[in-house]
């Protein structure tokens, strides 16, 4: 099958150059014919182009790989090629997120396939797992580090004693941050990945801005002190789970304890696991980001689609809500705690305090009351 390229930096780069290799006969039924690329400098390759029409009006071209990210112009490209009868795969989590819906019912229109393994967990073969999960049986529930930038932070923070800050320009330094992070340290990028989770393990999209989120930019070394002399360790933690009142979603720092697998995930590494019925509890750990890793997940959808291997329940997804009635307790620091005194078990310092097991729904209204900027907030484990 020819394809195309929508993109050609960190990841569209890595998936020609796994293309172009060659190594096995299923990447030989793949062919690069075109490479979309944003300006004159970037044609290097006599394959680029500045026009997407040349892509979109070639019938031979079967499939576009988008490797552009942002919102637009990926989600009109997208949503085009879809509709011009090719296939279509992305690694593009903030624009499948937020059009999610709109683009698998495009694809199904169009009787095209819209895959996404690239989207969330980078290499980790997230949602072929959960589709091969969902051959048997619905997953119960989900939970991961899913965000390699913050995760590198708190590592750092935790095991060399460093302040947020520092290890923020350690990670930019390394490449493993953007110059503007806010994306990762915010939640953002992990409310992007548990809106498409969701949509895969429980056919339910929830939009991103329905989805609480708490993220690290806030926190301090006290607060990892706090932890560890509790014995507990504090990761990002993406989650979703099935409940009476439907699917609670909710993207925030957790304390975990020390034997939790989780809290032994080190450096720029995600892990993320599912629970079901008879498979019950399974983790995947892996590289999260990365030209080559992201762009195996997108080689790897590729060679579904080819192969008529390719399997997603689009037809099946529908938007919902979230609904966060599990009750935990919180870790809070903020500079207005007395904002949160109905829900205060102990106040463990001047502006430090463990609220009572109560849920997400019930905590949020105190947090917007508090209107505290720099507040930070910690479920912490049982």
């Amino acid at each position: 099958m020819k394809i195309a390229l929508l993109g050609h930096g960190v990841v569209g780069s890595g998936v020609s150059k796994i293309i172009d290799s060659g190594r096995t006969d299923e990447l030989d039924r793949l062919e690069v014919k075109r490479i979309l690329v944003k300006d004159e400098s970037e044609m290097t390759d006599p394959r680029t182009t500045l026009d997407f029409n040349d892509i979109l009006n070639d019938p031979e071209i079967g499939l576009a790989a988008e490797c552009m990210g942002g919102l637009e112009p990926a989600h009109t490209f997208v949503k085009k090629a879809l509709e011009s009868g090719k296939h279509v795969v992305t690694s593009n989590k903030k624009m499948l997120a937020v059009f999610f819906e709109e683009l698998m019912e495009t694809a199904e229109a169009n009787h095209v396939t819209l895959a996404y393994e690239a989207s969330v967990g980078g290499g980790i073969p997230w949602i072929a797992d959960l589709t091969r999960i969902r051959r048997i049986e619905m997953p119960d529930s989900f939970r991961g580090i899913f965000n390699g930038t913050t995760n590198y932070i708190l590592s750092g923070m935790y095991s060399e004693g460093k302040e947020f800050e520092d290890m923020l320009a350690e990670a930019q330094k390394l490449g493993y941050a953007e110059q503007d992070p806010s994306d990762d340290i915010d939640g953002m990028d992990v409310r992007y990945k548990c809106s498409i989770t969701a949509a895969a393990a429980f056919d339910k999209w929830i939009d991103p801005e329905k989805i609480p989120v708490f993220g690290i930019r806030h926190i301090r070394k006290k607060d990892l002190d706090w932890g560890r002399s509790r014995g507990l360790v504090c990761k990002l933690i993406g989650s979703g789970k099935k409940n009476e009142d439907g699917i609670s979603v909710l993207v925030r720092p957790v304390f975990l304890k020390e034997n939790d697998t989780f809290a032994g995930i080190l450096q720029n590494y995600n892990a993320i696991e599912s629970i079901s019925a008879t498979l019950g509890k399974a983790v995947f750990i892996g590289q999260g980001a990365g030209s080559l890793p992201t762009a195996h997940a997108v080689v790897q959808d590729m060679i579904d689609i080819v192969t008529h291997t390719h399997r997603f329940a689009a037809e099946k997804t529908r938007a919902a809500g979230t609904v966060n009635t599990e009750p935990a307790v919180w870790y809070i620091r903020t500079s207005c705690p007395e904002a949160f005194t109905a829900v205060t078990a102990e106040k463990t310092g001047e502006d430090t305090i463990l609220t009572k097991a109560v849920s997400m729904d019930e905590l949020l209204p105190a947090v917007r009351a508090c209107e505290d900027p720099a507040l930070f907030l910690a479920e912490v484990a049982e």
